[in-house]
């Protein structure tokens, strides 16, 4: 198993470092500073093993370049192999002291502005001659998954993208919760309409039905910056998004709130919400009526779903949670469409 970074932006100086680190290692140093911890240093192309000073290993890194860093299977006892990588080759290793289980993975940033995109679930693996990481599918990310691929965080539609019923939709295996309460994803290609759907859904939510439609469901829509709240009638919410967008989904949690109460409910009782002013989208007209049977309406305990776009806030809604919690859910419907999702965005 590997870690590995995409360096979304350098920020003022580009002091990103990847590596491995004991448990208790002091947050305020960078990874390889201190003994025991050993990284790779964007700024610089340097190896710091365990010292402030550092040897030359490799090449710089700039925007959009990619480092990982894992340990070789093949480590004797006592021993361990640790290699880093750069946009898939391997840039060297190195071997130090230690096992396995003391060392975690670490990312450190030292200037204003850095940004990174990490991936806890990395492999690396041998092909011939040439080594490449080979990113994990994810799949097990995902309970449902309706005329959707999965390559690592790139989800693609299939679909036949000819009518409103031909929805692709991808549901995350987990709620969202009070430790994981908010995700995202980047338009990576707007497809032909950008019919892109992000946000939060029951656990049986139909899959021909875009997030947002069908009752037990919310959700932002790219295309038309519209809000849908369990029917086909949007709301003017905020502002449409594009290919290179971030759309992110979270729920702002009661100080009180306790999963375990029973306070949650099946689905929503859409009277107690703000009534949405009547702005009515062509494409999901005569849709409000098709839900399948979903039991009666009743309401639970209410959180705060709010969106995101491009790191700021669009709005935010009161909801009831309907039992067994919102799961994170997106939908498309255009060919050629294509999202990379962040299930966990804040967790590195």
């Amino acid at each position: 198993m590997c870690v590995q970074v995409t360096i979304i932006d350098t920020g003022v100086r580009g002091t990103i470092a990847v590596g491995l680190v004991p448990q208790l290692y002091k947050l305020d140093h960078q990874p390889g500073w201190l003994p025991h911890s050993v990284a790779f240093h964007a700024d610089d192309g340097k190896l710091f093993n365990g010292n402030t000073v550092g040897q030359q290993f490799g090449s710089k890194c700039c925007r959009g370049d990619r480092i990982g860093c894992g340990i070789s299977l093949e480590s004797d006892d006592g021993q361990l192999s640790v290699f880093f990588t750069k946009n898939g080759k391997e840039v060297g290793s190195v071997e130090i002291p230690g096992s396995p289980e003391a060392l975690y993975p670490a990312v450190g940033m030292h200037s204003l502005g850095e940004e990174v995109l990490l991936d806890l679930n990395a492999e690396w693996g041998m092909e011939e001659d040439d080594g490449q990481m080979i990113v994990d599918s994810h799949e097990e990310d995902w309970s449902r998954l309706h005329d959707v691929k999965v390559t690592g965080m790139l989800l693609e539609y299939v679909g036949k993208g000819k009518s409103i019923v031909d929805v692709g939709l991808a549901q995350a295996r987990r709620p969202l919760n009070t430790r994981f309460h908010y995700y995202e994803l980047e338009i990576t290609d707007a497809g032909e309409k950008c019919y892109i759907a992000l946000g939060l859904a029951r656990r049986d939510y139909p899959k021909n039905r875009h997030p947002g439609w069908s009752r037990g469901s919310i959700a932002y829509h790219a295309d038309d910056g519209k809000l849908f709240q369990g029917s086909g009638v949007g709301d003017a919410f905020g502002p449409r998004c594009f290919e290179g967008d971030i759309m992110g989904c979270g729920i702002m949690f009661p100080r009180d709130f306790n999963p375990d109460t029973g306070d949650d409910v099946d689905d929503w009782d859409l009277d107690v919400l703000p009534k949405p002013c009547e702005v009515q989208n062509a494409l999901y007209a005569n849709n409000e009526d098709e839900d399948e049977d979903e039991g009666e309406d009743l309401e639970g305990r209410k959180v705060t779903v709010f969106f995101t776009r491009n790191g700021k806030v669009v709005g935010r809604r009161e909801v009831p949670l309907p039992v067994g919690g919102f799961y994170p859910t997106i939908g498309m419907m255009s060919a050629g469409e294509k999202v990379k999702v962040d299930l966990h965005p804040l967790s590195g």
